[in-house]
């Protein structure tokens, strides 16, 4: 077994709330961040529900945000949440790394500024527009905040990215490149383009008439994703370093793997095979078995193929252990490249405090889905090891194990 990585600080940004502590408030109440747009810009479109967080819980000085396009405005101010939470770790700028994904990047600044430059010619379009759309802004924005100077890498792998940012920053500890590493993800896209393409692919649910019902993940009754913004930072640090400074533990990033499925540029493999190849490799290299895996924090987006896919995933990779499941976007909607880290957080904190969130909205479990599935009330559960895991459109299948 290779060396953990211990988590030290968590912050989060999401539909549920402006912290971490409304994250799991909201995941252990079953509150659900899914409303109605009803604003006039979404009117025409035939999928109107998001999952979004609120405008005056993004606490930045007005100048410096109208320089940050949103998605970099969720990723600072969770980061910032995650580090004065690990005690602000006293290392040397060389020694500390970033790593922030973001599935689309600044998305809304490009769509904003094409909209100026047709309409108001190009001497009107904003100075800050290409830090502003970059993919590596929520990142770069980070890695600027701490001062970071051994190394700012962004994931760019769809609804996989906040993970592999993760498993990315548990190789740069174990590399000896640093000693610190804040990593996640952020996503803010919440916008008529993202939501007409998405609903042109039937991938989002259209429950209008009960918008926070609408994220039903394993449910029978589920018709797709709702689309979510948010950030989820974690600050991770090699045991040595960790323990030098008297640094609280909530627990350990042991392991992470990384597959592809080589299948569809949008489409799960119906067969699980390369999203299981993901947890079996995680789990060789947190050097345990299937059976050491205590519950599960499922990807789980409530689309018709995606659940039933993973589902057969896990009964691949585990056999015949079925461990509690639970799936966070029934409350959170999808936060597409943020979702991974913040599902990091709640495993992380599901591990510490040994309860397992009900998944929402699920009344009527799929038949195909084997898996023990918690649901109607959180489960008290004391166990050592979790899995979580994360897939995305391209194939991309990452999965990390943390222990207590």
């Amino acid at each position: 077994m290779t060396a953990a990585a211990v988590v030290t600080g968590l912050g989060a940004l999401t539909p549920l709330g402006p912290d971490v502590a409304a994250l799991v408030d909201g995941l252990l109440t079953g509150r659900s961040g899914v409303a109605l747009l009803e604003e006039q810009e979404f009117a025409a479109l035939p999928a109107r529900l998001a999952a979004r967080v609120a405008d005056d819980q993004i606490t930045l000085d007005r100048v410096a945000a109208r320089r940050l396009d949103r998605v970099q405005q969720l990723a600072l101010v969770a980061a910032r949440e995650a580090w004065a939470d690990a005690g602000a770790p006293d290392a040397e700028p060389e020694r500390i790394a970033v790593v922030i994904g973001s599935g689309i990047g600044g998305a809304l600044t490009l769509l904003a500024q094409d909209a100026v430059l047709r309409e108001q010619g190009p001497r009107r379009v904003s100075p800050h527009v290409i830090p502003m759309l970059m993919p590596n802004g929520p990142a770069a924005t980070v890695g600027l905040e701490i001062g970071a100077r051994a190394g700012v890498h962004a994931p760019v792998s769809a609804c996989a990215s906040g993970a592999e940012a993760l498993a990315v920053a548990l190789q740069l500890l174990r590399s000896g490149r640093a000693d610190v590493v804040v990593a996640g993800g952020a996503e803010a896209c919440v916008h008529p383009l993202p939501l007409a393409g998405f609903a042109q692919m039937r991938a989002l649910s259209t429950r209008h008439d009960a918008p926070q019902e609408a994220s039903r993940p394993y449910d029978k009754g589920r018709d797709g994703f709702v689309l979510g913004e948010g950030a989820g930072v974690l600050v991770l640090e090699t045991e040595e370093h960790a323990r030098a400074r008297g640094a609280r533990v909530y627990g350990r990033l042991a392991g992470a793997g990384m597959a592809a499925d080589a299948h569809h540029v949008t489409a799960p493999d119906p067969t699980g095979q390369g999203a299981a190849r993901s947890i079996r490799l995680a789990l060789a290299d947190a050097g345990v078995g299937p059976t050491d895996i205590g519950h599960i924090d499922a990807h789980a987006t409530s689309t018709p193929l995606g659940d039933v896919a993973e589902a057969r995933a896990l009964a691949l990779a585990l056999g015949n252990h079925r461990p509690p499941v639970t799936a966070p976007k029934g409350n959170t909607g999808h936060l597409l490249g943020a979702a991974g880290a913040v599902e990091a957080i709640a495993t992380v904190l599901a591990l510490r405090d040994g309860i397992v969130p009900a998944v929402r909205n699920l009344t009527d479990l799929d038949d195909d889905v084997d898996a023990d599935v918690v649901r109607l009330v959180p489960r008290q559960h004391r166990h050592e090891v979790a899995l979580s895991t994360s897939f995305g459109f391209g194939g991309h299948d990452v999965s990390l194990v943390f222990t207590r």
